[in-house]
């Protein structure tokens, strides 16, 4: 009896089991299904990113292959643990590996990297993809929202109101300062005979100085020992700005408030402290300029436009709050930003252009012919239009932007579903990102990419390449107000430069090392000889 109970007792166990057994493969089966089903539509392990699609039926795979995953998490964590330099090969690596535009899924958003002209000329004129991408607001606590972090309505109205005071005549206007500026450069070398020079620090502090002088009209022979702090706390900021490109958490604002930004709290004041100071300042200037013009121009005279007196556009900004346009606030915005963008990315150019000087002996040597064949040794015919008529100087900058691109990315972000010229349909939310330091070395625009031919720039080269194959200054709607500021700023210090010194090589352009931040950055320092020139008789 008690034989035939554990029987039927085992009997019943196995049933029970068994039925468990079946109810889990079918609960596992329904799991499998709804996961199929829905990771056609999300990248699932990606936190749910929804993924691109391609029109009519296209191949995906074709248009745009996915990168693979670093670890189980999609491509969330593929920079995490990266050093700034790791994180910039990591990029050229996908660049070169795929050697066309790519995907990538993460954090819930799917990635469209574009190496390509045609892509990227497609994006940077597309009316639903005016709006800045994620990266730019890891700048938001430092620049807030103004014209370079802005979305498209306030982006408008602020592009507007800043883009006369980039015209011609003006820029004329600041070719004094300009000069000027560039001569106190070489007066820090000029007792030596030969000086060793790292170029980052007297680069910077020029370019930090050029700006404050004609955008914002103040001078900082006073406030050097502020022009050096912002410059040094500058470089904090940059620092938080990988640091979040890095780490995946700090993405969105929460967990990088809770745990991050209170490390950057100090230089972002020392940022925002310099700025401001600057602003008031100039509303105290300003005010006695308004009160003169008051009492000398005719009724019919703008008073924010003076007449034959230099022009600051930090003036148009605080006239345009008297206007009732602006406020105090987005004054900061717009000073904070223009005061950034203006320095850091000149600084690039100069530095990287007078390392390319040093290294290419030749390209130097036609660059000061031209130079002496057009200016005169005391400057004083150093205006635009003879600027204009240095063409090789021209295509050396060229050149030099075009393998050291001060931004070597752009982003933007598709606010609403978005279909490319390509056939690729991008999700809502997705982020896209424009590798212009690759586009500027792909082999399908460039011969040998890697070479320095200022030739290049030739007219005749020109027409037969992509017109966004290359963009130094980005293009479309969004594309940099100041760049013929910065080239009148990089070739005005260049020829006051040449005039004085030959520039020989001190680093091997081979040995850089390059990191991501917010402009292009490099591990080594820059360093050039700058040899006096013997004085014809």
């Amino acid at each position: 009896m008690k034989i035939q109970n554990s029987t039927v007792r085992e009997a019943h166990e196995f049933t029970t089991v068994m039925i468990i057994f079946l109810w889990l493969v079918v609960a596992l089966s329904v799991i499998v299904h709804w996961f199929y089903r829905v990771n056609n539509e999300y990248y699932v392990l990606a936190f749910f990113a929804r993924r691109v699609k391609a029109r009519n039926g296209k191949s995906l795979e074709n248009l745009a292959p996915i990168a693979p995953q670093r670890y189980f998490f999609g491509n969330c964590f593929d920079l995490y643990g990266k050093n700034p330099a790791e994180v910039f090969q990591h990029m050229r690596d996908l660049a070169k590996g795929f050697g066309r535009s790519y995907l990538q899924y993460g954090m819930g958003i799917s990635h469209y990297n574009v190496i390509d002209a045609h892509t990227t000329e497609s994006i940077l004129n597309h009316p639903n993809l005016i709006t800045k991408g994620m990266a730019y607001n890891f700048l938001h606590p430092f620049l807030k929202t103004g014209v370079l972090t802005s979305k498209a309505k306030k982006w408008h109205t602020r592009r507007g109101m800043l883009t006369r005071t980039f015209h011609f005549n003006i820029l004329n206007q600041f070719q004094e300062i300009f000069i000027a500026e560039s001569l106190k450069f070489v007066q820090q070398f000029e007792n030596d005979e030969i000086s060793l020079v790292s170029l980052s620090e007297p680069v910077a502090r020029f370019t930090l100085n050029s700006i404050c002088e004609t955008a914002m009209g103040i001078k900082l022979d006073e406030m050097a020992e502020r022009g050096n702090r912002y410059r040094e706390n500058f470089l904090m900021i940059d620092e938080c700005f990988i640091r979040r490109l890095r780490n995946p958490l700090y993405w969105g604002d929460y967990f990088y408030n809770i745990f991050a930004a209170r490390d950057y709290d100090a230089a972002l004041k020392v940022c925002h402290d310099f700025s401001s100071e600057i602003i008031a300042k100039r509303r105290i200037l300003l005010e006695d300029e308004l009160e003169y013009r008051r009492a000398t121009q005719t009724a019919d005279d703008d008073l924010c436009v003076p007449r034959g007196k230099l022009f600051a556009m930090l003036d148009t900004l605080i006239c345009a709050e008297k206007d009732g346009l602006i406020d105090h606030s987005g004054i900061c915005e717009e000073v904070d930003t223009l005061v950034a963008e203006g320095h850091d990315t000149t600084a690039v150019g100069l530095i990287f252009g007078l390392m390319n000087m040093s290294i290419y002996e030749e390209e130097q040597d036609i660059c000061y012919q031209e130079i002496q064949e057009h200016i005169h040794d005391d400057l004083s015919n150093l205006d635009l239009n003879q600027l204009s008529k240095l063409k090789h100087l021209e295509y050396f900058l060229k050149e030099t932007m075009r393998l050291y691109p001060a931004v070597p990315m752009l982003a933007r972000q598709a606010v609403q579903e978005t279909e490319l010229s390509s056939g690729l349909i991008l999700p809502k939310r997705s982020q896209i990102n424009i590798h212009v330091f690759d586009i500027h070395r792909n082999p399908k625009y460039w011969d040998e990419p890697e070479e320095f031919r200022p030739e290049r720039f030739l007219p005749d080269n020109c027409q037969k390449r992509h017109t966004y194959a290359y963009i130094p200054f980005s293009a479309g709607q969004r594309n940099c107000l100041g760049q013929k500021y910065a080239m009148q700023e990089m070739k005005t210090l260049l020829v006051v430069i040449l005039k004085k010194f030959k520039i020989l090589p001190v680093i091997d352009p081979k040995s850089i090392v390059f990191q991501t931040g917010i402009t292009l950055r490099t591990q080594n320092e820059i360093k050039v000889k700058f040899v006096k020139r013997k004085v014809s008789s």
